[in-house]
């Protein structure tokens, strides 16, 4: 007679399952304000929505996105409980871009094992950066995958549905020409391009615990910087009519140039001056590394530029004021005008993401500390 093969035997222990729930719930249970509803551990989360009947007409948005690889920097660090940051912020600032407030988060996490320690860390970054955002984590699943992923890796993912009013819905229709654009810092890499930041740090032969002058850190703590989570801030931003917000853009994959095209009507272009701000030493870092051309750079990574916003030209000195007091260290990075263009100028970025919008022209060089 065989053995008995158990659950267990197969590499999925759900024991284990049970005790992260138990160290995370606390953590989840701090972002539910009064309108969740079910506690914690049911199979659906829910929310009660009848405040939205005292909307004029509510339009539901939602977004869903993971953290990339740079999973794999958190997993060689042994540092969990900073990629929630990431996850969310990559999430609910897509939600605010079209003006929309977060109302409920989801999350997902696949692993090898489940180490209850490391996924209860993963949440608690996920529920702090849903605090910052002002979003409820209403429910998530953690998968254990043995055989299709290591004991020591996972990957993550999110998704989030926010509310907005179908007339303040901000985007192409409302920008104008000569309309400014208001770069909002980035706090560093945020969660692209690490496919080439890896690649570049493992040619180069460094270490993530090698101490790097120019950035007064380790490279690892470095990479590992958490995603600004901009979404309450945005919202704070738009809400303030003196600024007159009439779109914004998040910088993600495919950097700068191609994700503002995404929010322009066609038959605009955005001028953007390369040199109106300082990119961050660790862009250049890479650059210098890889011997990567700025060109690559600039259609890849954010160097330096987590959000824009696109306001209205009487708006552009109070946006700047209001945004500084919120802390978005905010400047002037350049202006839209309307005019034909042709994307055959290598400076020109238009078509991008499937969207059939206006153009971005990039202007001038790049300054770096």
């Amino acid at each position: 007679m065989t053995e008995p093969i158990t659950y267990a035997d197969a590499g999925v222990d759900t024991k284990a399952g049970d005790l992260a729930v138990e160290l995370m719930k606390d953590a989840v249970r701090a972002t539910h304000g009064p309108a969740v509803l079910g506690g914690f551990g049911g199979f659906a989360g829910m929310v009660d929505a009848s405040a939205l009947r005292d909307m004029r007409r509510p339009l539901l948005a939602t977004s869903t996105d993971g953290v990339g690889t740079k999973v794999a920097i958190a997993q060689a660090l042994g540092i969990h409980d900073t990629i929630g940051h990431d996850l969310v912020g990559m999430v609910v600032d897509d939600i605010v871009v079209v003006g929309a407030r977060p109302l409920l988060m989801t999350d997902y996490i696949a692993c090898g094992k489940v180490v209850p320690e490391r996924i209860a860390a993963i949440v608690r970054g996920i529920a702090e950066a849903c605090s910052l955002a002002g979003v409820a984590l209403v429910g998530g699943e953690t998968a254990e995958h043995p055989g299709l992923l290591g004991e020591d890796e996972y990957d993550v993912a999110g998704a989030c549905t926010g509310v907005v009013e179908a007339d303040e819905v901000l985007g192409p229709d409302r920008v104008r020409e000569g309309d400014v654009l208001i770069g909002l810092a980035s706090s560093g890499l945020h969660s692209n391009g690490y496919s080439l930041v890896r690649r570049v740090i493992a040619h180069a032969g460094w270490a993530l615990d090698r101490k790097v002058p120019e950035l007064g850190r380790t490279l690892g703590e470095e990479l590992l910087e958490p995603t600004r989570v901009y979404a309450a801030d945005c919202l704070a931003l738009a809400q303030d009519a003196t600024a007159q917000v009439h779109a914004y853009t998040h910088v993600t994959g495919g950097g700068l140039a191609a994700n503002l095209a995404r929010v322009l009507p066609a038959g605009m272009v955005a001028d953007v001056d390369r040199g109106s701000w300082v990119v961050p030493p660790i862009f250049d870092l890479v650059r210098e590394l890889g011997s990567v051309p700025w060109s690559d750079l600039e259609h890849t990574l954010n160097l330096g530029v987590g959000m824009v916003a696109v306001v209205g030209a009487d708006g552009a000195d109070a946006a700047l004021a209001r945004a500084t007091e919120l802390g978005l260290a905010p400047w002037v990075l350049g202006r839209v005008a309307s005019g034909a263009v042709t994307t055959a100028d290598a400076d020109i970025v238009a078509g991008t993401k499937g969207v059939d919008g206006g153009a971005v022209r990039l202007v001038g060089s790049y300054r770096w500390s």
